[in-house]
């Protein structure tokens, strides 16, 4: 890694580069995640908000009006419950499927992968350790995050950023010494490399706003956009002083 971060121009130069000649590997790499985890979403979701709506239990009191209130609560409470576990299900999921994702862009940046990007890149974390390792690292942080934002919104957002490479730094620890990290280790790992750069990390995604803008009106452009500016991520993490060097 580079003794100096590199401009916002640079990083995003190093992720055009990154692409150059592989953009539809790259699209392909990033879309159909994105599609499965819609699906299984939409799947696991409909099913579960009919079959509630639906219970006899629930029509039953619907009936009868001076249960009505209840019968609302109860079926609201059940399907929040079902929903939040849903949503807990497709994050994990998505941690695991952008990280195979990220860490192939990575590669790439290195100069480690030169062939063409396939949507088989992006299920390569599925398998141990980075599954779990990944899952664990996950849950960490969103219980971290979770209990930073119940002080205030903003010391919750820093932390944020404080942990944001904590992905990254699982796959430099486990490739570098083949030994699986804890997830903590990651976490204190990325505390430590982020020192000085959220506010670097918080400017660069803040001039992607722009594009991401113009590319959700056109929709097909977020094609195009997702891909840049995961390459450009990794492109920053790439270029951060760090201890990674003795991994």
């Amino acid at each position: 890694m580079n003794d100096q971060l590199k401009s916002r121009k640079e990083l995003k130069q190093e992720a055009k580069n990154a692409l150059a000649g592989r953009w539809g590997g790259a699209i392909l790499m990033t879309l159909v995640p994105g599609l499965i985890i819609i699906a299984i979403i939409m799947i696991l979701t409909v099913p579960v908000t009919v079959g509630t709506l639906l219970s006899s239990d629930y029509l039953d009191s619907v009936v009868q009006s001076d249960t009505l209130d209840t019968a609302f609560v109860l079926a609201l409470s059940a399907q929040f419950g079902k929903t939040f576990l849903i949503s807990l299900l497709a994050g994990l999921l998505q941690v695991v499927l952008d990280s195979g994702t990220n860490f192939t862009f990575l590669d790439a940046i290195r100069g480690r992968k030169n062939e063409p990007y396939q949507v088989i890149d992006a299920f390569r974390c599925f398998r141990s350790p980075y599954i779990w390792g990944l899952i664990a690292t996950m849950l960490l942080i969103s219980i971290f995050s979770y209990l930073w934002t119940l002080l205030f919104i903003i010391p919750g957002v820093i932390k944020s950023f404080a942990y944001s490479q904590s992905y990254f730094v699982y796959y430099d620890i486990y490739e570098g010494t083949g030994e699986k990290p804890g997830a903590l280790e990651c976490i204190t790992a990325s505390r430590n490399l982020m020192k000085g750069y959220k506010w670097k990390l918080f400017v660069l995604q803040l001039s992607f706003i722009g594009w991401g803008i113009l590319a959700s009106i056109t929709v097909i452009g977020m094609l195009w956009f997702i891909p840049y500016y995961k390459a450009t991520m990794a492109a920053f993490y790439n270029a951060l002083p760090s201890e990674a060097d003795s991994y």
